[in-house]
């Protein structure tokens, strides 16, 4: 799987959410090898835009398309400045990914200490501990950018959910095997809070 995130300061949140639908309904079903995309506007304006593909051949054929480059450029006047991008091929999925079901996604984004230690503790028997403990969790994707930074979109059933399982005790080798995966991360790390992600994937 390959993983683009654009994000940067909302210029225009309303704006962004018509290219968004325009994307989906005129240029999707040209769109080879895509499997989704998670977009949205936070409380705080920033914008995001997180998209998967099959490949990297597959997102990289579909930045050459003549209209996707029309799409951008237009998409981007409605964003403050250089939005920045990241792209990465070091994904992995926790429960059922990426979920148009959802009705509440959070962002977070830090850096990674220590990438090969936090290779357990992203297994599907800790993804169904972690789907035990918290129904309210869907699934979601855990992206490493080059840079050493990373991303963990996590897609809830809604935010009510979500916040009513922040707020209940985890079973205590849950949170033991969550505090030790904490130390493999750095530096403070960044919430984006989705209240009305647009979710798009193919039919």
């Amino acid at each position: 799987m390959h993983v683009q995130i654009v994000q940067g300061r909302a210029r225009d949140p309303a704006g962004l959410r018509d290219a968004a639908d325009h994307w989906h309904r005129e240029l999707a079903p040209g769109s080879r090898g895509w499997l989704g995309t998670t977009a949205g506007v936070t409380d705080d304006g920033d914008f995001i835009w997180l998209t998967r593909f099959k490949s990297s051949w597959a997102a990289h054929r579909n930045e050459k398309r003549r209209d996707q480059r029309e799409w951008w450029a237009s998409t981007s006047e409605l964003i403050e400045g250089e939005p920045t991008v990241h792209e990465s091929t070091d994904v992995e999925l926790f429960g059922a990914g990426g979920s148009d079901a959802a009705e509440f996604v959070q962002l977070i984004q830090t850096r990674v200490r220590d990438r090969e230690a936090l290779r357990p503790f992203w297994t599907d028997e800790e993804g169904k501990a972690m789907a035990e403990a918290r129904p309210d969790t869907i699934g979601g994707l855990f992206i490493v950018h080059p840079d050493g930074g990373c991303t963990i979109a996590v897609y809830f059933t809604t935010e009510e959910d979500a916040r009513d399982g922040e707020r209940r005790p985890m079973p205590p080798d849950l949170k033991a095997w969550r505090d030790e995966e904490m130390t493999h991360y750095e530096g403070e790390a960044t919430f984006y809070d989705l209240h009305r992600p647009w979710l798009f994937s193919p039919p």
